[in-house]
């Protein structure tokens, strides 16, 4: 079993083209499509995830409840089925769930949300426990979580610090450096706060907030990451804060900190306000990961917000290089002991890492307009009704991803000659590689998708065009 670094206790067919490196950029040499993923891993935010007996579980922000994804391979959980392991009727707590994660102490797992009654300045921390060991629960209600010193007070993004044996709730809450400042308080069990919080003041490239911390340990300190900025924002980051391993958390002036950011907005890679992250092992224990959310637009908004993942690795001096966010859709290796299989790609303009290609029917336009925003920086489109874009592909599932804009309007998807689905790919802001479509489970084997532009468009668009972009085929 690997989680979150040290925080759990008990706890292709086809001659492949060259494809974006983990680092955004492009190798000369061909790479194999086997053993490779592409982002994003889930179209939620506020990712948390563990790896634990051969299985990776990840939740993300879903509002109404807590849902889990769960995969033997990093490069399935897009096309995992959610498992919802927690609903409320308390009408104090059932509100605006954001923000979940969960720990395994002894042999029963701990959830940790936040929640309010529909006001935002009602959200308080809550914890759930499982019945049995399993991630998935079910669970109980165990607690609300208060330091004393803050019984009533605004408090949000809860995460467990373990330090000398010791367990301590870390949070988002009022202090005096910020309305969402970052807290620690000390627990005497992980459903027990006992005693006042202390106020940390973290760094940050905006004043509004130091959310989400968590937490890393190695090399003789305990390293506290957390988001500044608000989330809406582009330059939402993460930033770093570090204690020496004898100290004691709860002295604020042990923390030392960081200079600057440590993972931050990358323009030239269309990846913009990563953060709200957290921390995995391979499944062989070898390489440290970190989880996170972005956008792949630099407009203030809310939406857009999806789950990514990459390798990280530790400087010379002990502390953690986490390098630049990769762009959306650049091909990494899956982490290390995953099985697999491995997902291929297909692009617009009929490039395959895999037994795969698109072919049109009619008049399409294409280009290099979109940039960043989309998969090798280019894509096609069209709004003449009756064009089509065909996917031809070997595999299980297909998923399309592409441009999501004002000016786009509604299609018609047939899986194999299939009956149609009508599918709008309006959106307000532009973002690129929008999940639209993920296929049921097919049989393994030879298939087509066929997108027909219908030339409709619901009342708020501008326009009704369709963008083809990346189709992501899934082989097991």
């Amino acid at each position: 079993m690997v989680a979150l670094l040290a925080l759990l206790t008990g706890l292709l067919s086809g001659a492949p083209l060259a494809t974006a490196g983990a680092d955004g950029t492009v190798p000369a040499a061909p790479a194999a499509a086997s053993g490779t993923f592409r982002n994003p891993l889930n179209t939620g935010p506020d990712p948390f995830m563990t790896q634990w007996n051969g299985m990776y579980y990840l939740t993300a922000t879903q509002g109404d409840s807590i849902r889990m994804w769960r995969s033997p391979s990093l490069g399935t959980l897009l096309t995992a089925n959610p498992v919802t392991v927690w609903t409320d009727s308390d009408t104090t707590r059932n509100r605006n769930i954001w923000a979940p994660e969960f720990y395994r102490f002894g042999d029963r797992w701990y959830l940790y949300y936040t929640a309010d009654d529909g006001v935002d300045d009602h959200h308080r921390l809550y914890v759930l426990e499982s019945d049995r060991d399993d991630p998935t629960g079910p669970y109980h209600f165990k607690a609300k979580l208060a330091p004393p010193n803050h019984a009533n007070d605004f408090a949000i993004d809860a995460g467990i610090l373990q330090h000398n044996g010791r367990l301590y709730l870390a949070y988002s809450g009022i202090n005096q450096y910020q309305h969402n400042g970052l807290n620690l308080a000390p627990m005497s069990n992980p459903y027990t706060v006992s005693g006042n919080a202390v106020a940390i003041d973290g760094a940050g490239g905006c004043p509004e907030v130091r959310e989400g911390p968590e937490f890393l340990y190695r090399n003789g300190r305990t390293w506290m990451t957390y988001s500044a900025c608000d989330t809406g924002k582009p330059d939402y980051q993460i930033q770093m804060l570090s204690l020496p391993s004898a100290a004691d958390p709860l002295v604020p002036g042990n923390w030392k900190q960081h200079p600057g950011p440590v993972f931050s907005r990358a323009d030239d890679r269309g990846v913009y306000g990563p953060g709200h992250h957290a921390f995995f092992r391979s499944p062989d224990g070898t390489e440290d990961w970190i989880v996170y959310h972005a956008k792949t637009t630099s407009v203030s908004t809310y939406s857009n917000r999806t789950t990514r993942a990459q390798k990280f690795t530790w400087k010379a001096d002990g502390s953690p290089d986490f390098g630049r966010p990769v762009a959306l859709g650049a091909t990494q290796d899956l982490p290390s002991g995953d099985p697999g299989p491995g997902a291929y790609w297909i692009n617009d303009d009929g490039r395959s890492s895999g037994d795969g290609t698109v072919s049109y029917t009619g008049t399409w336009n294409s280009g290099t307009g979109c940039a960043t925003q989309c998969f090798w920086g280019d894509d096609h489109w069209s709004d003449v009704p009756g064009n089509t874009a065909t996917y031809t592909f070997t595999g299980t599932r297909i998923a399309l991803l592409s441009v999501h804009d004002t000016g786009n309007g509604i299609a018609a998807l047939s899986v194999d000659g299939g009956p149609e689905q009508r599918l709008d790919l309006y959106g307000s802001p532009r973002t690129g590689e929008t999940l639209h479509y993920l296929s049921p489970v097919l049989a393994h084997g030879r298939h087509t998708l066929r997108i027909r532009v219908t030339g409709e468009h619901n009342d708020r668009a501008g326009a009704s065009f369709v963008s083809i972009d990346r189709a992501e085929v899934y082989t097991g």
